[in-house]
């Protein structure tokens, strides 16, 4: 005889209110509010408003949700591109997050019919909820135009008891247990018996898993003396500048790292007005700056090379000049580049026609050979691209640069939320961060997530730290990529050919 007793679904208005509840409880989790328990309860509001519910309001839920979240989460976006661009992003974001919801509903429906009793309901149900969740999240990460994984759950545990998981099981693998813990507790919740201690067995297990395991050991290989800076230059889109203004802010800045005894001197994503391999006064400068120093300049700069444009890293040695480059491999869609720039155009010509150039996705390797020492490069959206962090750490990368111009979000969430993916890199791949922006949030992050230095918000500075080099491989570094397609797989795999099995059994209704 089953033990649960099937309630009935919230009403559709509640089952509403619940779902915008929980997507402003996640945006709540995130920095810059940091209320990270808010996830959890964010989580298991939307869950609660999807168990018994129709195909068509279990979609509505979803897109409430959705735009719940998204909405509140990314709204700086409309600070760089207008109100036009942030709508389109949030309802095709909330559009896929209903998907998602109506295939939890759909799990929470037919899941039971094929695997009764206790297990299939107290532990298989939540596990392939927290999978199709995973899943979701995989697909928005990667699809359209190589996706949008901002606001995937694990990102806002980054201060949280969670953070040493991510080193075992990555972002990926710290969604999905999120989500099981939470399912978990729904459904022993919902259970008919939910006073009997073994119901709670399960739960208690993956929580317990969750806060408790230790932080990965690392093996440190030595140090890196890095001198990194914060020009505080008008390098936002719409900023007022003169010709050369984005560089001189950027040396003036410098100038006290010049008695300093250096490895590596980096500057961030749009510090430069002009290329040092085209204009032969930047070239001068960073000339200047590498002889000065004594140390290699990782610089930036606009580049055209073989007549496309490139966002790119410079790795400029003293008398040497340009010696490796890497280019971003995951520029912004509708922000550095227009994809299918004729078709949105006629569409919306004037938003289209403010992206003026349009960025070509690098394919150059992210590593640079700095002072002995192999550098794993990202730039600014890189950082939330799991296979280009991951290439890094595989192709031996000791320490991660990460540079970004954050001067078009003003003092908005966008950095802070920015900061903590690379305090959770640090910890999911076992490597210091050097994480450098134009304006701000600078900070140098160790291994185990701390910021051991950083910069004043909007303020010219310079950070020089001593960072501890590694090459240890976590296991999220080696298999995080393997976890999330297989649970992603699982979860969808056992949701499609339940169906099939349910016709098969007869119990399809």
């Amino acid at each position: 005889m089953r033990e649960r007793v099937l309630a009935e679904g919230m009403p559709l208005p509640a089952a509403l209110a619940s779902a915008a509840a929980g997507g402003a409880a996640l945006d709540a989790a995130f920095p810059d509010r940091n209320w990270w328990p808010l996830a959890f309860l964010g989580i298991g509001l939307i869950l609660s408003a999807l168990v018994n519910r129709a195909t068509k309001s279990a979609f509505v839920v979803g897109l409430v949700s959705g735009i719940s979240f998204y909405g509140l989460h990314i709204q700086w976006v409309a600070l760089f591109l207008g109100p036009v661009p942030i709508i389109a992003l949030v309802l095709l974001q909330a559009l896929l997050f209903a998907l998602g919801c109506l295939a939890i509903t759909l799990t929470y429906r037919w899941l039971p019919r094929i695997w009764p009793g206790s297990w299939g309901d107290l532990v298989g149900v939540p596990a392939v909820v927290a999978a199709v969740w995973c899943a979701r999240e995989a697909v928005s990460s990667t699809w359209p135009y190589g996706g949008f994984s901002w606001g995937r759950i694990a990102m806002s545990q980054s201060a949280s008891p969670v953070q040493e998981t991510f080193g075992w099981i990555g972002i990926s693998g710290v969604g999905f247990t999120m989500v099981l813990v939470v399912a978990l507790v729904l459904q022993v919740a919902r259970a008919s018996t939910p006073w009997r201690p073994g119901c709670w067995v399960a739960p208690i297990a993956v929580a317990t898993l969750l806060v408790a395991l230790p932080t990965w050991p690392l093996s440190q290989t030595g140090t890196l003396r890095v001198g990194a800076v914060q020009g505080n230059g008008p390098a936002g889109y719409f900023d007022t500048r003169d010709p050369g203004d984005l560089t001189r802010a950027q040396v003036d800045a410098t100038a006290s790292l010049v008695s300093q005894d250096l490895d590596a001197v980096l500057w961030p994503e749009g510090s430069t007005d002009r290329s040092p391999l085209e204009d032969p006064a930047t070239a001068a400068t960073f000339d200047a700056i590498t002889e000065a120093t004594s140390a290699p300049l990782i610089g930036w700069a606009i580049t055209q090379r073989e007549g496309q444009t490139y966002n790119t890293e410079i790795h400029w040695e003293p008398g040497q000049g340009p010696i490796d480059f890497y280019d971003k491999k995951h520029p912004v869609p509708f922000g550095e580049y227009v994809p299918d720039r004729a078709f949105w155009r006629t569409l919306a010509p004037g938003l289209v026609d403010m992206v003026a150039r349009d960025y070509t996705p690098g394919t150059t390797d992210p590593i640079f050979n700095v002072s002995g020492v192999p550098v794993g490069i990202t730039i600014c959206f890189d950082i939330v691209d799991d296979n280009v962090l991951r290439q890094s750490i595989e192709e031996g990368a000791q320490v991660l640069f990460s540079s970004s111009n954050n001067a078009d979000f003003g003092r908005s969430d966008q950095s802070a939320q920015q900061l903590a993916i690379a305090q959770i890199r640090a910890i999911e791949l076992g490597r210091s961060v050097v994480n450098i922006s134009t304006v701000g949030r600078s900070a140098v992050i160790a291994p185990d997530g701390q910021l051991s230095a950083e910069l004043p918000w909007h303020t010219p500075g310079v950070l020089v730290a001593d960072v501890p080099l590694s090459e240890t491989m976590t296991p999220a570094a080696v298999w995080g990529r393997d976890i999330e397609t297989l649970v992603s797989l699982l979860g969808v795999g056992v949701l499609v050919s339940t169906p099939v099995v349910m016709r098969r059994s007869n119990r399809l209704l």
